[in-house]
C-alpha cells in the first residue's frame, strides 16, 4: 500500500485545516489508518486512528475535541480535519496504514508498516 498526505500549510491559531490521505493499492476497507504528527526535536507522537472498515475512530489526548479523523470510501482517502489549533499542533503530519490492528496498538507508531511523505502544519500565535 501506498500513502500521501498533502494538505498543510500555514495558519493562524484558532483557525482550521484539513488534510488528506490518499491511499492506494490493496483493499480499502482493509485497513487501520493512523495520523501522527513530529515537532522539532520532539518525538513522534500519535494524533489520531480510524479503523476503514467499521468506522471506529480512535485519538491522542492532545487533539480530542479539536481534531477529527473521517474517510470517503469512493476516494480512498482519509481525512483529518483540524480545529481550533494551537502554535502547539505546528509539526509535520503523517499518515500510515496497517492491517487490522487492535485498539491497545492503535497509538504506536511501530504497529504501522507503510507510511507516507508528511506534510508541514505550522500553526502561527
Amino acid at each position: 500500500v501506498q500513502l500521501q498526505a498533502f494538505g498543510g500549510g500555514l495558519v493562524q491559531a484558532g483557525g482550521s485545516l484539513r488534510l488528506s490521505c490518499a491511499v492506494s493499492g490493496g483493499t480499502f476497507s482493509s485497513y487501520t489508518v493512523g495520523w501522527f504528527r513530529q515537532a522539532p526535536g520532539k518525538e513522534r507522537e500519535f494524533v489520531a486512528a480510524i479503523r476503514l472498515r467499521e468506522r471506529n475512530t480512535y485519538y491522542g489526548g492532545s487533539v480530542q475535541g479539536r481534531f477529527s479523523i473521517s474517510k470517503d470510501n469512493a476516494k480512498n482517502t482519509v481525512y483529518l480535519q483540524m480545529n481550533s489549533l494551537k502554535p502547539e499542533d505546528t509539526a509535520v503530519y503523517y499518515c500510515a496504514a496497517v492491517g487490522r490492528l487492535i485498539i491497545s496498538a492503535m497509538d504506536n507508531e511501530r504497529s504501522y508498516h507503510n507510511w507516507g511523505q508528511g506534510t508541514l502544519v505550522t500553526v502561527s500565535s
